[in-house]
């Protein structure tokens, strides 16, 4: 599909450097714990801001009558160079203040420097850092490309570390950790990219050389190095090196290579005889080597390390991501002048495309004329009864790259007959322009006269299965289709399965046919009551779903056995110790509330499964209420009883209330509805949730009872508590 121009060139850019960014990742890594590990030795000098030149010359003299040469490095470490007085060769760490030696400086070891010239010129000399050159400005124009991306996912900068949209592992964590390690990779790139310039000297040069003054006194009288104002001034953190006169001549001098300028100062009256200060693309190369290595702060190379690591990771997920944009392809067995659904998908990732696809094909299974295009391809469509655009929105408020030319497509290309025109939008709420491409494609095709509007603009929040769902069961009945209204018909192809123990089976009645599955994961998997357990009864992408209660860790199932189920004829037919293979879909939208004032459940049948999960996993005892209804009681119904009396007596439920429709009180649960109007009228006002989960027929019913209630009692409509999120539904 098309992509917008910045992921174009973000995907281009890490195409062309990926090979060579991961030999730099890998070794930058041991490189920065290289840098970590030379500081944990204690040659540090802490208070190197403090200690002048003139505290430490003359002690250093002292001890070490000839010195050629004192070094401060990168790590604080002190480092001379000379003689002592029994006239051995001293290259040592030493303190500046005592004199005394606190350790000998060691080579890098062969591997290190052998990391080192793989990491700065791949051992090919000029060639190789000509390479590692144009990779650092292919890193930095990597970290620029993708922070306009982030800039536009999260529609514009105030909103840049806002909560981000969840679509896959892969995607999330590379958005994540992009915005968490900007600033260290933007570093690393740019110190890369001007170190190599400076290397290669693309900034003009100023050599230093010196003019020294000519010598007008052949026996000067010495001061003493504690005494030179020049010294005084000067602390050893300003220093780089010093290079000490080779004799006793007025026309030898002290070199003093600070951090921003170089001295030459007068060894017997400490004058500085010449001063020329550096450069800005000199300082600027010793800053960068700074920041690039992590040479000067443990804490900055370890970041450097993390930051590294994650350059590995974001090659990983960026492909990752491309993989998954292309897996989803467009397959058209007819052509579209002679279809008579036209399904349009406008997206930026792909993940909307799998949703009209997944539509796209269950037409094409009951043998309708379908054709599926990105919503760019727009065109007259002579035979089309209905059209559909899927669409989600960019920025802000922005159509999809694949969708940008859409408006003007359809002032262009009227269509000649009336078609029934639906719009579907995809967003996220965490987004204050929530679906408002959708919004603006909706208004404009109002305005149309040939279009016949079949259902009105339809959301999705956060690519919901159930927010999905209910647009399909809406549609079909417009289009009187068979298409799946079950959520989960609509998640993504299964991965792993995981293996399940069955440990037990249990039924109800041979006239009910209701059985009871636990099972037992055998690998650790987090799951919850409300989630749904996928199986593949036919051992290939059929699937069925059911609701979980977790009961002591374990997953049951309720589950009416029909004659010709596939799904309940597998599991009715399943022996204790026996293993099958089966996965975890987490319906988030279906969890037991947390933050409700209390919890009302309604059910019926096998739908009362999630329920008793949730009611044993009450353990901070919230208000709880149970409303089922069976059409007789059984043995299970008896034990569900024997169950909630006991969770009673434990203070996990309120009451339990049951309706059965053949026998006893000959009534349904909307009938204790009815009753208990005061009550859920009450609930709902107060905060409470209610959940309801069974049959599509029982939801519509106790739907509609609820909505009757709330008009006459609370005087607004059940749709502004669902809109609160206090009506939850898993029915089927």
């Amino acid at each position: 599909m098309t992509i917008s121009v910045w992921r174009y060139a973000h995907l281009t850019l890490a195409l062309f450097s990926f090979l060579f960014l991961t030999m730099l990742s890998i070794t930058g890594v041991i490189l920065a714990i290289d840098a970590v590990n030379e500081k944990i030795p204690s040659y540090q000098v802490h208070d190197l801001n403090t200690i002048t030149l003139a505290e430490a010359m003359p002690a250093l003299k002292k001890a070490y009558p000839e010195i050629i040469e004192i070094n401060v490095d990168h790590n604080q470490f002190v480092t001379l160079q000379g003689m002592n007085e029994d006239g051995d060769d001293v290259n040592a760490y030493v303190d500046p203040k005592t004199a005394k030696r606190t350790g000998t400086p060691q080579k890098k070891s062969a591997f290190i420097q052998w990391v080192t010239s793989l990491h700065r010129s791949l051992f090919l000399h000029e060639t190789g850092r000509v390479l590692i050159g144009i990779t650092a400005f292919l890193l930095l124009l990597i970290t620029i490309s993708g922070t306009i991306l982030i800039i536009q996912r999260q529609q514009g900068f105030r909103r840049f570390f806002s909560k981000i949209a969840k679509d896959y592992l892969a995607q999330y964590y590379h958005v994540v950790a992009g915005r968490l390690l900007l600033i260290p990779i933007f570093i690393m790139a740019l110190t890369g990219t001007y170190l190599s310039m400076e290397r290669f000297h693309l900034f003009p040069e100023n050599k230093i050389s010196h003019k020294l003054p000519e010598v007008s006194d052949s026996n000067p009288k010495a001061k003493k190095l504690s005494d030179f104002s020049i010294f005084q001034q000067i602390k050893l953190a300003d220093v780089q090196k010093i290079e000490f006169p080779f004799a006793e001549d007025p026309e030898e001098y002290y070199t003093l290579k600070l951090n921003d300028r170089e001295l030459m100062v007068d060894q017997f009256n400490g004058k500085v005889v010449s001063e020329i200060p550096y450069q800005k693309t000199f300082v600027l190369a010793n800053l960068s080597m700074d920041l690039h290595t992590g040479r000067a702060n443990m804490v900055w190379a370890i970041i450097l390390a993390i930051a590294s690591v994650n350059i590995l990771f974001f090659i990983y997920s960026g492909f990752a991501m491309t993989l998954k944009r292309r897996s989803t392809k467009i397959k058209n067995k007819h052509k579209a002048s002679e279809s008579k659904f036209i399904l349009l998908a406008g997206s930026e990732n792909g993940s909307t495309l799998r949703f009209a696809n997944a539509i796209h094909e269950q037409l094409l299974a009951h043998n309708q004329l379908s054709y599926l295009a990105e919503t760019n391809k727009y065109t007259d469509f002579p035979n089309a009864d209905h059209i559909v655009i899927f669409t989600s929105t960019h920025g802000l408020g922005d159509a999809p790259t694949n969708a940008d030319k859409l408006v003007s497509l359809i002032k262009k290309h009227p269509q000649k007959q009336k078609v029934n025109v639906s719009v579907v939008g995809f967003g996220s709420l965490h987004y204050p322009n929530f679906c408002g491409f959708a919004k603006e494609i909706h208004t404009l095709l109002q305005q149309q006269s040939w279009v016949d509007p079949a259902l009105d603009l339809h959301t999705v929040n956060d690519k919901s299965l159930t927010d999905f769902a209910l647009w399909v069961k809406a549609w079909n009945e417009k289009t009187q289709l068979p298409l799946s209204v079950t959520p989960a018909s609509y998640n993504q192809t299964p991965g792993n399965l995981q293996k399940m123990k069955v440990l037990g089976l249990k039924s109800s009645s041979e006239e009910n046919q209701t059985f009871m599955v636990t099972l037992r994961p055998e690998s650790k998997i987090k799951f919850t009551s409300g989630d749904l357990l996928a199986i593949y009864p036919s051992n290939d992408a059929t699937e069925r779903l059911y609701s979980i209660g977790k009961i002591n860790h374990n997953i049951q199932l309720v589950v009416k056995l029909h004659p010709n189920g596939l799904g309940s004829n597998y599991l009715y037919n399943l022996s204790p110790e026996t293993t099958i293979e089966a996965r975890i879909i987490h319906n988030h939208a279906f969890h037991f509330p947390k933050k409700a004032a209390a919890v009302v459940m309604i059910a019926n049948g096998t739908g009362i499964a999630p329920f008793l999960g949730m009611i044993e996993q009450n353990k901070k005892k919230k208000k709880t209420y149970l409303y089922c209804g069976f059409r007789e009681e059984t043995e299970m119904v008896r034990e569900y009883k024997k169950f909630a009396d006991n969770q009673i007596e434990q203070q996990q439920l309120e009451n339990i209330q049951i309706a059965f429709s053949r026998e006893k009180n000959l009534c349904y649960v909307m009938d204790l509805i009815k009753k208990d109007a005061d009550f859920f009228a009450d609930t709902l006002q107060k905060g409470g949730t209610i959940m309801i989960c069974g049959s599509l027929a029982m939801q519509q019913n106790v739907e509609a009872v609820l909505n009757t209630i709330c008009l006459e009692k609370n005087n607004t409509d059940l749709k502004q508590y669902r809109t609160k999120g206090q009506i939850l539904t898993d029915c089927y």
